[in-house]
């Protein structure tokens, strides 16, 4: 049997000071319930990652993403699905982040990103956070 291939595109948001990101709580009943997560959600038919991201953001945390930088791109396997991401660091919008979907929410500073349990597939992200934290 395939395995079902999942496209997700994901916004790293930045505060203005870039110090720290924005996270929300995956609802428990969800793939990888309980753990951190960065705001996205997957591609649609016909989009782009960039417009996808965008959509997701504006979705699921109330704001409209106004600068996008491509951060990275990475393919994660687990036994069920196989995913492909694209996250892009979002340096600037307009609105307020919240919980939209009443999922926990937060502003983490980089350096503290590794104090949150985080799906196994965003280990790479992580590390290259923590290195723009350091720079």
């Amino acid at each position: 049997m395939e395995k079902k291939q999942v496209w997700i595109s994901a916004g790293i948001i930045l505060n203005a000071e870039q110090d720290k990101v924005f996270i929300t709580q995956r609802a428990a009943k969800a793939h990888k319930g309980g753990f951190w997560e960065f705001a996205g959600g997957k591609v649609e038919t016909g989009e782009t990652a960039e417009q996808a991201v965008i959509r997701e953001l504006h979705e699921e945390v109330g704001i409209q993403a106004t600068e996008l930088e491509h951060f990275m791109a990475l393919e994660h396997d687990y036994p069920e699905k196989s995913l492909k991401f694209d996250f892009f660091l979002v340096r600037a919008f307009e609105g307020k982040a919240y919980g939209k979907e009443g999922q926990p929410s937060e502003w983490v500073r980089l350096e503290e990103l590794t104090n949150y349990a985080f799906p196994e597939a965003n280990e790479v992200v992580l590390q290259k956070l923590a290195a723009l934290s350091e720079a």
